[in-house]
């Protein structure tokens, strides 16, 4: 079990570190998110990059892999990562 969660906790560090380090090599490009995607259930507290229905703002995740905060990833990404669910389109 303890394996289970140390592996876990590597694959959602290292999801995140390829995710900023592919913004930060673009940062002087014109912002866009093609190529990325929403994943949900994998955000550490205080990590989400946006809103839900119980708050407003990015780093207001009140636990960890809260099933409705999401991060971007690139695409393909979030479908590695064990508890990672794509974040449905809203209408």
């Amino acid at each position: 079990m303890q394996n289970s969660k140390r592996l876990l906790n590597h694959a959602v560090a290292t999801a995140i570190a390829i995710g900023l380090g592919a913004a930060a090599t673009s940062a002087m490009a014109k912002p866009t998110w093609e190529g990325y995607e929403k994943c949900t259930g994998v955000v550490k507290k205080g990590m989400n990059d946006c809103g839900t229905s119980k708050h407003g703002c990015a780093g207001q995740a009140a636990k960890d892999r809260a099933s409705d905060e999401w991060i971007y990833l690139p695409t393909g990404t979030c479908k590695k990562i064990a508890g990672g669910k794509l974040k449905k389109a809203s209408k």
